[in-house]
């Protein structure tokens, strides 16, 4: 089994439209959607949940109002400003300032201060209509994404072992974060789709030297590359001389985004486009590699 993921430098670039794409084409494959801050493959996918499984985020604090005599020294010593006078008098935590650091509860001359782990995150196993996909939905505020990413892809691998698939493709999430440390560890191949900006080339560039310190194979696709000629340029000359093979360039056409819109990947939106011919080819020569 082969797991390929793809990345991105920064947001915007067109990678779950890709990634829907190359669902629509592969053969024998289990899906996964790994960008957990902001998942958005679900929308072409329409996943019909199969498994729901709760994700134990970060600790919160909580104060027991019945046992604390607010003698103010949590507050006094929390770094994060997470705890509070309530109007009414009192002390409380507030969520979405808690780091979870424990030492109010520690402190606490009474033991009034209890942690508990969140519960506010969730992962799937679903069915689509190419077959099986793993997701995940980080509640407000939540922390953790690189872990939750981690179990998604643990638990992804598994069903691709259970169904003896030929690859596990994720859809990752942008940048060079925690969360897309996560998601490239220990993948068997990187996509890197890139635009032909200057905001993109520098984000492409960070997240190629990230991948290189794993030594994980890299392929670039450059979409919308015809908006810009002239990066376009510079990026090909970057990626020879970086000794990364470009797969394919993808022209600004509005029928991806139609295609996203009325919830279908362009392969199935408009198949014998030269958008989609394009993407059937560099399917072609991934996974002949």
């Amino acid at each position: 089994m082969i797991e390929i993921t793809i990345l991105s430098g920064k947001g915007g670039t067109g990678k779950t439209g890709l990634t829907a794409a190359f669902a629509a084409i592969a053969n024998n494959f289990v899906l996964a959607d790994i960008d957990v801050d902001a998942p958005d493959l679900h929308l072409i996918m329409q996943p019909k949940c199969i498994e729901r499984n709760v994700f134990h985020g970060a600790r919160i604090a909580s104060i027991n109002t019945g046992t604390c005599t607010n003698c103010g020294l949590c507050k006094k010593e929390c770094r994060f400003n997470a705890i509070h006078y309530k109007s009414e008098g009192g002390l409380e935590v507030n969520p979405f300032e808690c780091e979870g650091c424990r030492l109010c509860e520690r402190i606490c001359p009474v033991q009034a201060i209890t942690s508990e782990h969140s519960s506010n995150n969730y992962w799937f196993i679903s069915e689509t209509r190419f077959g099986t996909m793993l997701h995940a939905k980080m509640g407000l505020a939540e922390e953790n994404s690189g872990k939750l990413v981690t179990v998604v892809r643990k638990n992804a691998k598994k069903e691709a072992f259970r169904q003896n698939a030929d690859f596990l493709i994720n859809d990752g999430p942008p940048g060079v974060g925690c969360a897309a440390i996560a998601s490239v560890t220990g993948s068997d191949q990187v996509i890197l789709v890139t635009e032909p900006s200057k905001s993109g080339f520098h984000d492409a560039v960070r997240l190629i030297e990230l991948v290189n310190k794993f030594k994980i194979p890299i392929h670039v696709v450059i979409n919308k590359w015809d908006i810009n000629p002239e990066i376009t340029k510079q990026m090909e000359s970057f990626f020879l001389t970086q000794g990364i093979q470009l797969i394919g360039k993808i022209p600004f056409n509005e029928d991806m985004v139609n295609a996203i819109v009325n919830q279908k990947s362009i392969v199935e939106y408009k198949p014998e486009s030269e958008i989609a011919k394009s993407i059937k080819k560099m399917w072609i020569r991934i996974s002949n590699q």
